[in-house]
Parts: structure tokens; sequence; C-alpha cells
């Protein structure tokens, strides 16, 4: 069985935000995608849904991949605990920003590291609490024709134009919103035997 230190890194995701977001942490890794089902449970609230399908992700990608270190995450939009998710096409992301405006919305993002081999798992929740602007129809029409977010749950790239949403933002680990929080995810890599700061060659 290889030392932790060795162990590969597999990010249970195929979204390029993830990615790009875990690439900032200098780790080689692969991408697999987890083949989960995201049906919320009947009354299933928007912070256990996606604390369920971060575990979900990673342990699906994690049996493929036993020696590996394997993230899963998710994130789903809380509003007034009702989820909201990916949007998928511009009529839901109109209605979901219409629904939104003028309103706090939490955005709870979930990650979870597994691995199998060394009996290793744990996750963690960041709640992101996020005021949108009292947006005009038109404010949400141009939004979504200008970047076409229906990929983002919540119908809003913080990262991009979507910042011009928004009122606030309150969090304490800055990059759960864009979809991976780095700060947790780094703690449990961590704790699973990584080392993320190497002695430079």
């Amino acid at each position: 069985m290889p030392d932790a230190l060795y162990r590969k890194l597999v990010l249970g995701s195929t979204s390029p935000y993830r990615k790009e977001l875990l690439t900032r942490l200098r780790i080689p890794f692969s991408i697999v995608a987890p083949e989960v089902d995201e049906t919320p449970r009947p009354g299933e609230l928007p912070a256990a849904l996606a604390i369920r399908l971060a575990l979900a992700k990673a342990l699906a990608v994690a049996q493929q991949h036993p020696d590996c270190i394997v993230i899963g995450s998710d994130q789903v939009a809380d509003f007034q605990g009702i989820p909201l998710g990916k949007p998928g096409n511009h009529d839901r992301a109109v209605a979901q920003l219409q629904q939104m405006r003028g309103h706090t919305v939490t955005f709870q993002t979930a990650v979870a590291v597994v691995c199998i081999a060394s009996g290793f798992e744990q996750q963690a929740l960041a709640a992101v609490k996020v005021l949108f602007r009292d947006l005009s129809d038109a404010d949400i029409d141009n939004y979504l024709r200008t970047e076409t977010p229906y990929d983002c749950a919540g119908s809003a790239k913080s990262e991009g134009l979507g910042i011009s949403l928004l009122d606030s933002i309150d969090s304490d680990d800055p990059t759960a919103l864009v979809g991976l929080p780095l700060i947790r995810t780094a703690r449990m890599l961590r704790a699973a035997g990584l080392q993320l700061l190497p002695t430079p060659q």
C-alpha cells in the first residue's frame, strides 16, 4: 500500500471551475466524472443535499480508484430553505434571478475527501451568504445573454460579470462561491497525508 505522500489525487468532477480552483494548489491531479443521481430527496434541505452529493461523488470515483485520494464537491443555492440547482436554460435562469433579486441567498458548497485504501473520509460545508441587488428584468436578461451562466447554481458567475449582480458576499472560504472551498479542501488533503507545500526543486 503506497504511502499517502505518493498517492495520486483525483478530482471527482468535470466542472471547469473546480478544475481551475484545484490547480491553484499546484498538486498534480486527474479528473474522473462521477456517476451520481443528483435528484434531491423529498424534504431534503439544501445543505444536507450538498453534503450528501459531495460525499456520493467522492465515493463513486474512489470505488473505481481505491488507492487514490479523491475529492468530491457539490453546490446548492439555498433560497429560504428551497434548493436551487443549475438552471439549464435561459427561461429557468430568468425565473431564478427574479426570485432572488433583493434577497440574501446562501450558497451551500460541500466538499468531501475519500481514500478507500487508507480508510480516510472527511467532509465539510462552506456556506456563503450573497445579497443580490434589486435587479430589473432588463438587467437580468442582459446579464444572462452576455454570460449564459446556465451551468451555475443560482444563475450567476461571481468570478465573472455576475459580480455586478451582487451587493455583498459573506464567506470565510473565498473560493467556495465559485465551486470549491479551497481552505477546507487543503485542510482535508493535509489530514489525508498529502504535502501541499513541497520543498522547491
